[in-house]
């Protein structure tokens, strides 16, 4: 059995309550894990890649640090990512999570799965984690450092990155647009760490607005926002000026859909869902197995959860609309690694992470490699 329940009484707990929300189809009950189950069966014996996948999937790899990409060097510790359009191809965009030298590299794919080139989108940073991808097309990357930044990149390279201090300086870990309410979710990389929105002053520009923290005396229920006072936090940091904030057990990856903000948080192994539409936080995930060291997190419209794992059996798990929680795929002979950055291609044909520090685990992420996986995926539409 599981040792703690993986949906608490609620918001997201009760299918009514989710009308225009990713998890349409939930119904109130506990969810169920299996290591057999799951929509596309069990992962099967490693591939040639190492990466042990349920049948009728494949996996290539993209990209190895410290290998040219197209007109690039792949980048160390490859880490957040995210996927955008581009004419009949696709780009995907990766951080870097190593001090000072970080950035983002992107890489151009045509519509055969051909890469066709490979850039640097951002340079001269400082341990770029996760991120977010925003509905004009660009990519908010994050600086997981004490005051660290976001930093509005282009992924087709056009246009210098730029900083964009109003969302906040404090250990940035990834971001989520709401289109819906036309703000942007934060979450914070600390044992104490808080969980923000941002409501830029015009939508679609990021350099002024208001920043807020969530603000609730429980871990589920009604939550309220207040005004963070002094985003610069130059004396004192963005999660200690509101004496009512809820604080979480390091913030880690966000993803959001149809009203429901998803969030992870590794000093608990949770997943958290904020019920946007009704102003309600409820838990989704909380247990230890069979996912543990929650991580990044993705997700696609049809509701089902990609989770990835630092650490932990360096699995993917796949968190279904009915609840169940189940391993999608596993890379094999990385132990001392993390898997990082999944995000689906638009058509939502192929899945790409990375596994951060590869098999020989180095701290400096120099064995970084980079996959693709290609596949029957589901309910995409």
């Amino acid at each position: 059995m599981l040792r703690r329940t993986l949906v608490r009484t609620g918001g997201l707990a009760v299918g009514a309550a989710l009308s225009g929300s990713l998890w349409q189809e939930a119904a109130a009950a506990r969810a169920t894990r299996s290591r057999a189950g799951g929509p596309y069966g069990p992962p099967g014996a490693p591939d040639a890649n190492g990466v042990a996948l349920p049948a009728g999937f494949t996996s290539r790899i993209v990209a190895r640090t410290g290998l040219r990409v197209g007109r690039a060097l792949w980048h160390p510790a490859p880490d957040g990512g995210a996927c955008f359009p581009d004419g009949d191809g696709w780009i995907y965009v990766s951080n870097s999570e190593i001090p000072l030298l970080g950035g983002v590299t992107a890489i151009r794919f045509g519509a055969d799965g051909a890469i066709r080139d490979a850039y640097r989108v951002l340079s001269g940073t400082n341990l770029n984690c996760a991120g977010g991808r925003t509905p004009w097309n660009t990519w908010l990357s994050c600086e997981e450092i004490l005051r660290g930044r976001v930093f509005e990149c282009d992924p087709y390279g056009s246009r210098p990155a730029m900083p964009r201090l109003a969302m906040g300086r404090f250990k940035h870990e990834a971001a989520a647009c709401d289109p819906d309410r036309q703000v942007v979710y934060l979450t914070e990389d600390e044992p104490d760490g808080c969980f923000y929105r941002f409501r830029p002053a015009h939508w679609g520009d990021l350099t002024s607005g208001l920043l807020e923290v969530l603000c609730a005396s429980s871990d589920t229920g009604a939550v309220t926002w207040q005004r963070v006072p002094n985003p610069a936090a130059l004396l004192e940091a963005t999660r200690h000026q509101v004496a009512a904030a809820k604080h979480f057990a390091g913030g880690e990856g966000c993803h959001y859909s149809g009203g429901v903000c998803f969030f992870t948080t590794k000093g608990d192994n949770r997943v958290w869902g904020y019920d946007a539409e009704n102003e309600r936080l409820e838990i989704v995930y909380d247990a230890d197995t069979p996912l543990n060291g929650v991580d990044n997190i993705t997700g696609t419209p049809g509701g089902d959860l990609y989770v990835a794992e630092d650490g932990g059996d360096m699995e993917i798990n796949l968190i279904t609309p009915d609840r169940t929680v189940t391993p999608f795929l596993q890379v094999v002979g990385h132990p001392k690694s993390e898997i990082t950055g999944p995000a689906f291609s638009p058509d939502g044909s192929r899945l790409y992470f990375s596994s951060q520090r590869g098999a020989r685990g180095d701290i400096g992420g120099t064995d970084g490699v980079t996959y693709e996986v290609a596949g029957p995926f589901r309910r995409w539409t």
